[in-house]
């Protein structure tokens, strides 16, 4: 039962429409609810949180007054309407912010500030979320988003294929070495039933070789955001042992790049991967959830004593924002529904409802109970007892991080070329920032 209310509350990865009781949906990916006349619209980009968030939101309209309608867009759709709405197009009340593009919309007159709001709001505290997270939407002593979520990483593994083939599951004691093995074991005697032991391309960064890059103690951006961090003796280690250990034992970057790698893993194509916890509905409820567990991202030993330093373990970790166009009609009514979402209550509730993990601190654990029968721990663990990263950013780094991307697939198609690539990404990085 557990199992079908967590279903029922998240839509699948792969499933883009969405139809529920008392609301509605048309091809845009639009929703509403009966509500009265007046009406709050909130642009987002994950239809998988769509439903929940949803139930949420109806709650605070029906004691508000007003309808809430979600507009569903494509990632690249959704900063095309943002960058519209600097010249005066058509906004909604209230968006999501990204690292990706925070810092550009920052001061651009597209987002509300929020600190005349924030001071009157008994629910709002800043000092109650991730130190990053409200950093990032956090300019010249002026907040633009409230905190909505934060995700950690962790590996998903096929336990069946791990038994097929004889290797040992992963463990908290496995480094990135012992992850490069299991994974080139599985892939060399799987190799007649095309199966791979791993999973990274070369947009897989948060997820999995930035991870890398910081346990081994390098950088993808210097720490004032100034210059790139590709040129980093320690991040060019990092990156060696990815080509020499890691892409070998992946599928081809062709492959890769017209097969993601969730949908390779539900196929019974690949052994583990690394992946965010905004993604784990899609695990739980997929066919085969009763295969797959999860365990703590590996260390790096770099100092080579066969234990794990703190620093040695790293998790990226990143988180979305809740912000009001600077324009809007109903700027008290936005506020109220981002206090709402923001609160430690509608922070609880989307934990409990398994949507994503919150930005409020100290609710992680409602997170990983939502998903009964699915061991989840290792998302939480690893920010209890090792070490955060916030995701690497600067105002351009929507521009230099899919051309870093487009750089390294040669890396990923030649491995032996990586430190020549490299030092191609940190010059074209720095010339980006430079433009800033």
């Amino acid at each position: 039962m557990i199992r079908k209310f967590i279903a029922g509350i998240l839509t699948a990865a792969m499933v883009m429409g969405l139809t529920a009781c008392g609301q509605s949906a048309d091809a845009s990916g639009q929703t509403s609810a009966s509500a009265g006349g007046k009406t709050i619209r909130v642009a987002i980009w994950d239809n998988n949180q769509l439903k929940g968030l949803q139930q949420i939101a109806d709650k605070w309209g029906q004691e508000n007054g007003y309808k809430v309608e979600f507009d569903v867009l494509g990632w690249d759709s959704y900063w095309t309407m943002l960058e519209a709405g600097v010249s005066g197009g058509e906004m909604p009340d209230v968006f999501w912010m990204h690292s990706a593009n925070a810092l550009k919309f920052e001061n651009s007159g597209v987002l509300l500030p929020l600190n005349d709001y924030i001071e009157k709001d008994d629910a709002i505290d800043m000092d109650n979320y991730f130190e990053g997270i409200t950093d990032l939407y956090t300019k010249d002593g002026v907040y633009y988003a409230i905190p909505k979520d934060h995700d950690t990483i962790a590996v998903v593994y096929n336990k069946k294929i791990f038994d097929k083939y004889g290797v040992d599951y992963p463990d908290d004691n496995w480094t990135w070495e012992d992850f490069a093995d299991a994974a080139m074991t599985i892939s060399q005697k799987g190799a007649d039933d095309g199966i791979y032991g791993t999973y990274c391309n070369v947009g897989n960064d948060q997820d999995t070789w930035y991870n890398i890059v910081y346990s081994y103690g390098g950088k993808v951006i210097s720490d004032d955001k100034k210059s790139s961090g590709y040129d980093d003796p320690k991040t060019i280690e990092a990156m060696k042992f990815v080509a020499n250990k890691i892409i070998p034992a992946c599928p081809p970057q062709d492959a890769m790049a017209s097969t993601g790698g969730d949908t390779m893993f539900f196929s019974g194509l690949i052994g583990m991967l690394c992946q965010g916890s905004w993604v784990v509905n899609n695990f739980y409820t997929a066919d085969n959830a009763s295969d797959y567990a999860w365990a703590m991202l590996p260390y790096a030993d770099v100092n080579d004593d066969g234990k794990c330093e703190k620093e040695e373990r790293c998790s990226i970790y990143n988180g979305l924002g809740w912000s009001i166009y600077a324009q809007t009609k109903n700027p008290d009514a936005a506020w109220s529904l981002i206090s709402a979402l923001g609160s430690k209550e509608g922070q609880t509730e989307q934990s409990e409802l398994g949507i994503t993990m919150s930005s409020y601190k100290g609710l992680s654990d409602s997170f990983i109970n939502a998903y009964k029968g699915m061991d989840i721990s290792a998302f939480v663990k690893i920010e209890d007892e090792e070490t955060l990263v916030f995701k690497p950013y600067s105002k351009s780094a929507g521009i230099w991080e899919p051309d870093v991307e487009d750089i390294l697939v040669s890396a990923w198609t030649n491995p032996g070329t990586m430190e020549e690539v490299l030092a191609k990404c940190a010059e074209t990085m720095n010339t980006t920032i430079a433009e800033e």
